[in-house]
């Protein structure tokens, strides 16, 4: 956990706070968390819900990584720890928390021109970055961390020099897809983040360097000190900690195989990562600039959206769900930025067909790498552009987070009419038209003889109504 405190423009950490839980090394074989690795956690976030509490926080922001994308029972855990820390927590994806390190070591070194290489080493994934100022240009997610990679080759932390050739080797192979594609990125200087980097820092201070350079020698020093070992329960090097011990080889073989691979000569590692990276995106967010908004307008512009017909749209959705808010519970800046977004991005599957382009628009939404989005907000704008047209589709409601059951299907139902009511992008504007709620019904008022006029969107609200009540909502019109 990290702490901030926004003053005069600038954000200060006042506090950090790291507890080692070890969550990945928690799922079975049938991707299952643990009951003790599940309370591991569940204790830590206790403590840090204490402290939040204290600090009486004002803006928060939880987010779950490699583990949490991986586990089957996903739901029922995050149901559980977000209510054990008071604030709702967000699974991101690969791509999402490369950004995210990249952004938080990007604000900790010093303001410098040049491109740079970020690696970050986490328990169960490897983050690669390449980017310039605060900018991520290059961004992977590789399936191996210090956690998976020491279950895997060195348990109960015995190493060996040939447990060590297969762990290089398995790093090896993972990172070769995308090695070269780092390695013509042009970066100038290389830095790494997490407690592996740390610890290898470390490790490498002496009177020759102070300041722990990482360079290939160093950690080929490294590395046959920790086979000297033997067995990092019982020895380790001095300077290693005995949390740190146990998932130390794996972390090492994988930083000595991206030295390798990607041709780096040193590092630094870097003060800021994912956490720091949470709190200037979270600082972002409060003073527009927010990633996300950014990732909308990059998807309108490559699927060629019509942008006038989309802002239609979503003018008419937000008046929508203004009028509807006290009645249908729509309160919160999340409920208005998804109705915004998705209408800006309904039409995207044009771009692929006509021929339900409602489709091929949810599935871009829930599958595509978007800066800023977690997989639960991803997953909700799918749900509502998946529902903007035709049969309603219930299935795509489902494995929504329990707070949303009810609002996302009442937010998909204002972008049908928004939609149904603009189909004929004109830009004679829409008269004003009432909304009136309830828990299953929504009624609609147009100026008198207005629908008569407009024959064509009468029978496009008949049409409407008749889904509508396939959920049990009356609409009705008059």
């Amino acid at each position: 956990m990290v702490v901030g405190r926004l003053q005069q423009g600038r954000l200060s950490i006042l506090d950090r706070i790291r507890e080692m839980v070890r969550l990945g090394a928690g799922l079975d074989d049938d991707g299952r968390l643990s009951a003790e690795a599940s309370e591991r956690a569940l204790a830590c976030l206790s403590r840090f819900a204490e402290r939040l509490d204290s600090l009486r926080a004002g803006s928060v922001r939880a987010v779950g990584t490699n583990t949490l994308r991986k586990t089957r029972d996903r739901l029922d855990f995050l149901t559980e720890a977000s209510r054990v820390l008071g604030h709702p927590i967000d699974v991101i994806s690969g791509v999402e928390e490369a950004r995210l390190v990249y952004l938080g070591a990007a604000h900790s070194l010093p303001g410098d021109p040049a491109n740079r290489l970020v690696v970050d080493i986490g328990g169960g994934s490897t983050e690669l970055i390449a980017g310039s100022g605060y900018t991520a240009e290059r961004l992977e997610s590789l399936y191996m961390g210090c956690v998976s990679v020491s279950a895997s080759f060195f348990p109960e932390a015995r190493v060996t020099a040939k447990r060590f050739r297969m762990a290089r080797l398995a790093a090896r192979q993972e990172l070769a897809p995308v090695a070269e594609r780092f390695r013509g990125a042009g970066w100038e200087r290389a830095y790494g983040t997490s407690g592996t980097i740390r610890a290898t820092a470390k490790l490498l201070v002496d009177d020759d360097n102070p300041s722990g350079i990482i360079t290939r020698d160093g950690l080929e020093r490294l590395q046959a000190d920790v086979i000297t070992c033997s067995n990092l329960n019982k020895r380790r090097p001095a300077g290693l900690s005995e949390d740190r011990a146990p998932v130390y080889p794996g972390g090492l073989a994988i930083i000595t195989e991206v030295f390798d691979a990607l041709g780096i000569e040193s590092m630094m590692a870097a003060d800021g990562a994912l956490r720091e990276g949470l709190l200037f995106d979270l600082l972002g967010r409060l003073t527009d600039e927010d990633a996300r908004q950014r990732s909308v307008q990059s998807l309108q512009n490559r699927f060629h959206v019509d942008l006038l017909q989309a802002a239609r749209v979503e003018a008419v959705a937000l008046d929508f769900q203004r009028q509807v808010t006290p009645a249908w519970g729509l309160e919160g800046q999340l409920s208005r930025q998804l109705v915004a977004w998705a209408a800006r991005l309904h039409e995207i599957g044009l771009d692929i067909a006509h021929a339900q382009h409602h489709r091929h628009a949810a599935y871009l939404l829930r599958h595509a790498d978007l800066a800023g989005f977690s997989a639960g907000e991803q997953l909700l704008l799918s749900a509502l552009v998946g529902n903007h047209r035709r049969r309603l589709r219930p299935e795509l409601m489902e494995g929504l987070p329990s707070s949303w059951s009810v609002r996302a299907p009442r937010l998909a139902v204002l972008l049908r009419l928004a939609v149904v009511l603009c189909r004929s992008r004109s830009e004679t504007p829409l008269p004003p038209i009432t909304l009136t709620a309830s828990a299953k019904s929504l009624t609609l008022e147009f100026p008198e003889d207005w629908l008569e006029a407009h024959q064509l969107t009468l029978a496009d609200l008949r049409q409407e109504a008749k889904y509508q009540a396939s959920s049990g909502l009356r609409l009705r019109y008059r």
